[in-house]
């Protein structure tokens, strides 16, 4: 009799029971999509990662205690020294990749927040670590380096322009 066959409803309850300890879990992570007026179209500011240096959105793990909108906000200010307003609704989320310390990249979920800039601040938490880049709409769409951000700007331009 072959492995598979001999295998009762018990044994496969038990290998269904402990697979969910080898998947990855879905975490949350809030973005923030700064949004300025440009020559031709809005500006979107994009950021750079610390470890690879890839073209993202400012983002982070949720604050305790706060809204989300307000982590977003915090983020823009962390890692891009952005100060603005941010709309107390989502404009939607994408999925994506954290990469920690040790290699390890897990899956996220982010959730979208956008930011009406008002000004940028020349010292911030995390200059030095990070490039912050403003970019026309359509130049950030090819410049993210995220294929699902990519594809949530473009299903999403007539909320962010």
């Amino acid at each position: 009799m072959g492995f598979a066959k001999a295998l009762t409803a018990r044994d496969a309850s038990w290998l269904h029971g402990i697979a969910g300890l080898f998947v990855k879990p879905l975490r949350l992570q809030i973005a923030a999509l700064c949004v300025r007026p440009g020559e031709a179209e809005p500006e979107i500011l994009l950021v750079s990662t610390r470890e690879t240096g890839r073209l993202i959105l400012p983002k982070g793990w949720p604050e305790k205690d706060k809204p989300a909108f307000e982590t977003a906000l915090i983020e823009a200010y962390e890692e891009a020294g952005i100060v603005g307003t941010a709309d107390p609704r989502a404009i939607g989320s994408f999925r994506s990749y954290k990469g920690l310390a040790d290699g390890l990249k897990i899956r996220t979920k982010v959730i979208v927040f956008k930011i009406r800039f008002e000004k940028q601040l020349k010292d911030f938490p995390e200059l030095g670590q990070r490039k912050r880049v403003w970019l026309p709409f359509s130049k950030a769409i090819e410049a993210a380096e995220e294929p699902a951000l990519r594809r949530f700007l473009r299903q999403h331009k007539s909320q962010i322009c």
